[in-house]
């Protein structure tokens, strides 16, 4: 047994409250990995779009993992205000402000958009009026991305930023040693406050963001059958 160990008999139970934080900030950050690609699937099939899929990667860090998700959300969000640029660019001013009308019926705004796409793709699917009304008609999925960016930014610039991703199923020491690094063993205190803090903040955020792209791929689906 460790000295600090004998110094601090709590550092087990800390040690142990370490691992489950950190696979539960997995977790979240798999299922946004998730989200976010099957996101990026819809607009590159039915708005023209070309943004690469992304995949968490196992031999990153969790910073590496945040700055691949940042990036995609970036350019998620740029694709967005492009469509919206497109829109107002074309539309004349009356029919431009029916997209962001919540009395508008959604029926006439995704006509509304579907011509405009005609025009830009020169052939749009039916889907396409659909899937830009909901994310131009409702900022939902940009709040939620704005979001998750200043959250991921804040764990990847943390203590945990530099933690590997690929070190669970392996015994607990040696998860804790990857987890730990140079750090004492009696910081562990800190490292759990330091995951209960970004986690509470970060998987409420994530319910949002994955609610909101739900809302988006599960009518298409819906739409494709």
């Amino acid at each position: 047994m460790a000295l600090s160990d004998l110094l601090y008999p709590d550092n087990l139970k800390r040690r142990q409250e370490v691992i489950r934080l950190h696979q539960e900030l997995l977790d979240c950050m798999l299922v946004n990995f998730h989200a976010t690609d099957e996101l990026i699937e819809v607009l590159n099939a039915h708005l023209g779009c070309t943004i690469a899929q992304i995949k968490m990667e196992k031999g990153g860090t969790i910073k590496e993992n945040c700055d691949i998700i940042i990036q995609a959300m970036s350019e998620i969000q740029q694709e967005v205000w492009k469509i919206d640029k497109e829109m107002k660019e074309m539309l004349e001013p009356m029919l431009y402000q029916k997209l962001y009308d919540i009395k508008e019926p959604e029926v006439e705004k995704i006509a509304i958009a579907y011509k405009v796409f005609s025009i830009v793709l020169g052939e749009a699917t039916s889907i396409a009026g659909m899937v830009a009304v909901k994310l131009i008609g409702s900022n939902i999925i940009i709040v939620a991305v704005n979001k998750l960016v200043t959250l991921l930014a804040q764990i990847g610039a943390s203590v945990l930023g530099g933690i590997g991703i690929a070190i669970l199923g392996l015994g607990i020491d040696v998860i804790l040693q990857a987890i730990l690094g140079a750090v004492e063993r009696d910081q562990l205190l800190a490292i759990v406050k330091s995951y209960e803090e970004h986690l509470a903040e970060f998987k409420a955020a994530s319910e949002k963001y994955q609610h909101a792209i739900t809302e988006v791929t599960s009518m298409v689906k819906c739409k494709i059958k």
